[in-house]
């Protein structure tokens, strides 16, 4: 094979990868978080229904009153309460919080490790 063929060839893979690994930076480049910082911070101030329910019901339960009407719906609201808590975990909104930072500062780790 000619030595200018074999060289031409060589620039051209070398030039193939250079494009490549332009649009990589440029697509990494583009990856931003400032709306995620937003989103994070109301899933942080997010309440959990559960557990405020449940308080309610306590109190509820132990306010002393004549006719025991606080007790009947105390009670349900104690059960309703812990029902919330299970379908809609508290633990889950500061957890989903904490794995969204950690998944972002690996990504800004993987941005920095490359550029």
């Amino acid at each position: 094979m000619d030595p200018l063929k074999a060289r031409l060839d060589q620039i051209k893979k070398s030039a193939d990868s250079a494009k490549r690994r332009a649009s990589l930076y440029s697509e990494l480049a583009g990856i931003s978080d400032k709306h995620t910082a937003s989103s994070l911070g109301a899933l942080q101030k997010a309440s959990a229904p559960g557990k405020k329910l449940q308080k309610i019901g306590f109190m509820m339960l132990w306010v002393p009153e004549p006719t025991g009407v606080t007790c009947a719906v105390g009670g349900p609201m104690i059960m309703a309460g812990r029902y919330l808590d299970k379908k809609y975990n508290g633990a889950t909104i500061h957890d989903v919080g904490h794995e969204t930072k950690n998944t972002l500062s690996s990504i800004n780790d993987f941005k920095n490790t490359i550029m």
